[in-house]
This record gives structure tokens, C-alpha cells and sequence, in this order.
């Protein structure tokens, strides 16, 4: 079996390890076999390309792990879909009180309710929008 045939099996290994355990630990030993094996492809010879693996895995292990690992735990603060209106002012169009009541919000006309429920608001008042249930906002003076 020719060398690089060989390396490309031994990154494919990684690869599917790597994806088993997701520890971000055997992806640049698969990277590193991959560049092995253009070495041996290219007629270089066993103790070059393995010199190579090493060399490459160290650089991708010691290199490109701590990035990925930080972005890994770094928490997404960018609010999508109906949470990102929460906070966001509003404009009472049509009385809120009970289950009734509408608000112009973000450009758009939502049902609203008072989030206290014994809440009246009128219309013309600037409101926050404290929750979103489902298409109606709760809303707070």
C-alpha cells in the first residue's frame, strides 16, 4: 500500500474519533496526517512526512486549539426572533387592559396585555416590553 494511502487512513481515523469525542484534542493530529500524506504523495519519503505529521500536528495542537476551544465557551450575546424585542419600547395604539389591547413595536402591530394584569394602559403611552408569549407582549409603563 503506498505511504500516502496510509496517512489518509490515518486521518480519516482522527477525523472520526475526533467527531466521536469532540474535545478539539485529535483534530490537528488529523490535519497534521493529511499534510503528511501530500508529503508522501509527492515522493518526499516515510521519515520526511513523518517528520512533517509531527511538525504539523504540534503547530495546529499548540496553535489553532485555544482559539477554537475559546470560542467554544465564549456565550453568544446576540438575541434573535422574539427575544430580541424584549427590553424594546412600544407604543400603546389601542387600550391595553385585561386580554385587549395592541402596541406598535419595532414597526409592527402586536396584541399586548399589561404584564401586571390590573394594569390600564392608554393609547399614546410609551410602554417596554417585559416578555413575548407566543404573538402576544406583555407589556409594563
Amino acid at each position: 500500500m503506498e505511504p500516502w494511502v496510509v496517512w489518509i487512513i490515518i486521518a480519516a481515523v482522527f477525523a472520526a474519533a475526533e467527531i466521536a469525542s469532540l474535545s478539539l484534542f485529535l483534530a490537528p493530529f488529523a490535519g497534521g496526517a493529511l499534510v503528511a500524506a501530500v508529503v508522501a504523495a509527492v515522493g518526499l519519503g516515510l521519515p520526511l512526512s513523518t517528520a512533517v505529521f509531527i511538525l504539523t500536528s504540534g503547530v495546529l495542537l499548540l496553535g489553532l486549539r485555544p482559539i477554537a476551544a475559546r470560542h467554544l465557551r465564549t456565550a453568544i450575546t446576540t438575541r434573535t426572533g422574539s427575544a430580541a424585542l424584549v427590553g424594546r419600547e412600544a407604543l400603546v395604539l389601542e387600550r391595553v387592559a385585561g386580554e385587549a389591547g395592541s402596541v406598535k413595536l419595532d414597526g409592527e402591530v402586536w396584541t399586548a396585555r399589561a404584564y401586571d394584569g390590573d394594569d390600564v394602559l392608554e393609547p399614546g403611552t410609551h410602554v417596554t416590553v417585559i416578555e413575548i408569549k407566543g404573538a402576544t407582549a406583555l407589556v409594563s409603563e
